[in-house]
């Protein structure tokens, strides 16, 4: 089995390391956090040896992968130290704060001959790989619009105070909007050419937005729209709709995946999956396997770095009060 060293052993961790346990190529050997007690609390409810420092999991020779659930900021620094180090690598998104970030952890794995795996978990959850796979039928034409949407908790159980500074990568768009954000982007199957954008703090006084509204102009012609919100309530709004030639789909991630056509809805048929957030993270796990054994990457540094580059321009935008051009990956 490849073993498993996990730099950031908190939140989001505990779900990776619930998820590993049902993928047999793999088995958590190491786990690091600040705090050595943490670190050791996590690893004697899921194995592995506990260290105070993420970066004694480049030493430990039981360590093939990497999973990196450190703070944003710390994701380039970490990766790019793995990929020297000849690790493999899954990293949470966002894949870090700024496009020359995710580069340079993209020259770096290529330099090493390793892997590396963005965790955009949308593009291996049930609903959107159904979603996904009804479009590209054409049964419905080309897609015209998209509009999706996350409102959420902001300030739930573990939010970190890195989640509310700049320098730190914080704000809700980089944390959590991103997946709206990057279900419309693949699930319109274009990538965005410019946005248009709008942000403040409505909930929160807070050094970063927690509510963000993105237009898009896609580069075959498309437009798309995308809601960030943190607020105060626990209702979770997470829903995209793709409008195309000859209908629309509907996707909503606490419902169903519907058709919409000349006047009629149908639901689609295995789309819904109640624990879809650990098996996604499951299925993210199952496809850094196969990228190890030669498959091409599920989702490639390019495309997860495009999310990022579409969020620089959002955040130029929201400031010039204009349109702005994506930067592009090369």
């Amino acid at each position: 089995m490849i073993g498993v060293g996990i730099a950031g052993a908190g939140h989001f961790a505990a779900v990776h390391a619930q998820a590993l346990r049902a993928v047999p190529q793999f088995r958590l050997v190491a786990a690091a956090a600040s705090d050595l007690t943490a670190a050791g609390a996590f690893t004697a409810t899921y194995g592995g040896r506990p260290y105070a420092d993420w970066r004694a999991l480049l030493d430990d020779p039981a360590v093939a992968v990497v999973l990196i659930t450190l703070p944003h900021h710390l994701h380039a620094q970490a990766a790019i130290a793995a990929a020297e180090a000849g690790k493999h690598v899954l990293v949470e998104k966002p894949m870090a704060p700024s496009l020359a970030e995710c580069r340079a952890m993209a020259a770096a794995a290529r330099q090493a001959g390793t892997q590396i795996l963005v965790g955009q978990l949308m593009r291996f959850v049930l609903p959107c790989l159904a979603a996904r796979a009804y479009l590209a039928t054409g049964a419905l034409g080309p897609v015209r619009f998209g509009r999706s949407a996350m409102t959420k908790l902001w300030m739930e159980g573990n939010r970190r105070p890195w989640h509310l500074t700049a320098e730190t990568g914080g704000g809700m768009l980089l944390t959590a909007g991103i997946h709206a954000l990057d279900r419309l982007v693949w699930l319109m199957g274009q990538d965005v050419a410019a946005v248009a954008a709008m942000s403040a703090n409505l909930f929160h006084p807070q050094a970063v937005p927690d509510t963000d509204l993105l237009l898009l102009r896609f580069a075959e012609g498309a437009l798309g729209e995308v809601t960030s919100i943190g607020y105060r309530d626990t209702t979770m709004v997470n829903v995209t709709e793709i409008v195309c030639e000859a209908g629309s789909v509907r996707l909503d991630l606490s419902g169903a995946v519907q058709i919409m056509r000349d006047g009629q809805a149908e639901t689609l048929a295995d789309a819904v999956e109640p624990d879809w957030m650990l098996r996604g993270v499951e299925r993210e796990w199952q496809a850094l396997a196969a990228m190890i054994g030669g498959a091409k990457p599920a989702v490639s540094a390019q495309a997860a770095g495009h999310l990022i580059a579409c969020i620089e321009a959002a955040r130029q935008a929201a400031t010039l009060r204009r349109e702005v051009a994506v930067q592009a990956w090369d």
